[in-house]
């Protein structure tokens, strides 16, 4: 079951409306977490809120939202201050208009959210949306305030419910066009066009949990453990490729279609060797191996 929603109000079509509830498609993984450590004691630090001028120590739980409007000089607001700034998005996502999807560029996707129905309640109001906006092949475009910032969200079906994607502004992100302005108008080889084609065909496939994995974390967590029973482990070997080296294209794109290595003169391929545990120097009088674990923090009592 997804957490509590982050949003509540009502997906709403010309006169056609519905109770939904927004929740985030993000849950909490058992990610590697790491503390600051103070190295010379082995005690974790403690991040505090001070008074900038008083230098006094406060809860975050007691302090309040401030706009400089003058050099240092706020304007306290309270909750409902922001309460009157509420608008139709507060608590409506009204579908505004109809976009095919190749218009909207993958750069301006940024958080998602399943939109769930709220309630039993206009149900049959949610599927049949769901199902226009499936068989329209388009994408819906409207706003929601979030997190006291309106954000313009891409409504799209998905399985048996919808999912909403939250857009980036222009101004927030690097034009393309100028990003790109310095590659070449060069036109490139039919044939070799067609070639990298077979080669794209060839590894078509299917997304699969494991595309996503993030082998990195995997292999830090090697590296941990390794240290936590006191071995060493061996970095995998990659070879870069040379930049400066000038391939033949043809022939490393028909070796990469037989499956083989391409001549000397094609771009080096990236290899790995397996991962290999080496045991550490035995401990020296006195000293300890190659691992340092912190020591815990005790308090006293008082």
């Amino acid at each position: 079951m997804a957490a509590r929603p982050v949003w509540r109000g009502h997906l709403r079509l010309a006169l056609v409306s519905c109770p939904v509830a927004l929740h985030t498609v993000q849950r909490a993984s058992g990610d590697l977490r790491f503390h600051l450590i103070n190295p010379e004691t082995g005690h974790r630090i403690r991040m505090a809120t001070l008074d900038a001028e008083t230098e006094q120590e406060l809860s975050r739980r007691d302090l309040v939202k401030g706009y400089e409007f003058e050099k240092n000089r706020y304007l306290l607001l309270d909750d409902s201050d922001f309460e009157q700034a509420r608008i139709e998005s507060s608590s409506v996502l009204v579908i505004s208009k109809f976009l095919e999807y190749q218009a909207i560029s993958p750069i301006y996707f940024d958080a998602s959210y399943y939109v769930l129905p709220d309630g039993d309640t206009g149900q049959d109001v949610y599927v049949v949306l769901r199902d226009a906006i499936a068989r329209s092949k388009m994408v819906a475009l409207s706003r929601v305030v979030i997190g006291r910032r309106e954000r313009a969200v891409a409504i799209l079906p998905m399985g048996k419910g919808l999912v909403c994607h939250t857009l980036h502004e222009p101004q927030d992100l690097y034009q393309s066009d100028a990003v790109f302005a310095d590659i070449e108008d060069a036109k490139p080889d039919a044939e070799m066009v067609k070639l990298a084609i077979q080669l794209i065909d060839r590894q078509q496939g299917k997304l699969e949990p494991a595309d996503t994995e993030d082998r990195y974390e995997a292999r830090l967590r090697e590296v941990i453990q390794a240290k936590l029973a006191g071995e060493g482990i061996e970095p995998e070997s990659v070879e870069e490729p040379d930049r400066d080296n000038v391939i033949d294209l043809m022939a490393a794109l028909k070796a990469s279609l037989r499956g083989e290595r391409a001549d000397a003169k094609a771009a080096p391929a990236r290899t790995s060797a397996p991962a290999r545990r080496s045991q550490a120097p035995k401990k020296a009088a006195g000293k300890t191996a190659s691992r340092k674990i912190a020591a815990p923090s005790r308090r006293k009592r008082a």
